[in-house]
């Protein structure tokens, strides 16, 4: 047997983060955001304007905007 046999397959990976992220009170979803959205986020000051275009900038700045707007600290993992 060699390295790469013990390797989980990558569904395998996918699955396990799927219930890591359950365990842990998350949930995962995709959505789509309006420009004018991602606007928004640097206009208020959570998103520099020029990590518009990046999609973990942009995911920390929604993060920071949820966490703001509900009052709730998370203890995010991110």
């Amino acid at each position: 047997m060699n390295e790469l046999d013990l390797r989980p397959s990558p569904a395998a990976e996918r699955m396990r983060l799927h219930r890591e992220r359950r365990r842990n009170g998350m949930r995962s979803l995709w959505i789509e955001l309006r420009v004018t959205e991602i606007e928004a986020l640097v206009r208020i000051g959570l998103l520099k304007a020029e990590t518009r275009n990046d999609p973990h900038a942009i995911r920390e700045a929604l993060y920071e905007y949820l966490d703001q707007t509900f009052g709730i600290g998370t203890g995010r993992v991110r």
